[in-house]
């Protein structure tokens, strides 16, 4: 898997145990970064129209671009969580002009909000009808049943996530009841009969 730190969307490390690529997510909120595609410094990306900036990451190619988010920590305090991907254009000035909702996750239960589970893991969408081409992208978190808690050490309950665009995401199924523990293809001893 290729990460790449200007891809991510977390990232908050404040001098404490918080690794420095996840965010605590306590309650309803959006990403600590805002992704802009548009990068000024030379060389640059070639802009589509004056002040835009905007780029369609969704267009398919293998290997595709992806979205991974990803449990870092055990969740403890709320009862569920919603990661939304959101796009925005440029305003003409180069900020936002306004985040439109393009996916949703399902609903993750506090019950299955465990290390390595992935939240959102997915090829980045195209723009949904209607939608411009973005220039900036965000999560946004919803929090039902919250705040969710944390002790703030490694030990106890953090509610962290890592969400990020990679490239040759690790897709390989896990073998163990929590999503850390064996990676693997086909659960050992099955027999193919010739």
């Amino acid at each position: 898997m290729i990460m790449d730190a200007q891809l991510l969307f977390t990232g908050n490390n404040t001098g404490g145990v918080t690794p420095s690529y996840v965010d605590l997510i306590t309650s309803t909120g959006n990403s600590t970064n805002v992704i802009d595609l548009h990068i000024v410094a030379p060389p640059g990306v070639p802009v589509l129209a004056s002040g835009q900036g905007a780029r369609d990451m969704g267009i398919g190619d293998d290997p595709a671009l992806k979205i991974l988010v990803q449990c870092c920590g055990t969740f403890a305090g709320g009862t569920s969580l919603i990661v939304t991907l959101q796009g925005s254009p440029d305003n003409g000035s180069g900020a936002p002009l306004g985040f439109n909702t393009w996916y949703a996750s399902p609903t993750v239960v506090l019950a299955s909000l465990l290390p390595g589970v992935r939240i959102m893991d997915m090829d980045v969408p195209r723009p949904p009808p209607g939608q411009p081409m973005p220039r900036f992208f965000r999560l946004a978190y919803t929090v039902a049943g919250g705040p969710f808690t944390s002790t703030g050490t490694a030990a106890g309950p953090n509610s962290w996530l890592a969400a990020t665009f990679v490239v040759d995401r690790f897709d390989q199924p896990f073998q163990g009841s929590l999503h850390d523990q064996f990676v693997g293809g086909y659960p050992p001893g099955v027999v193919i009969a010739n």
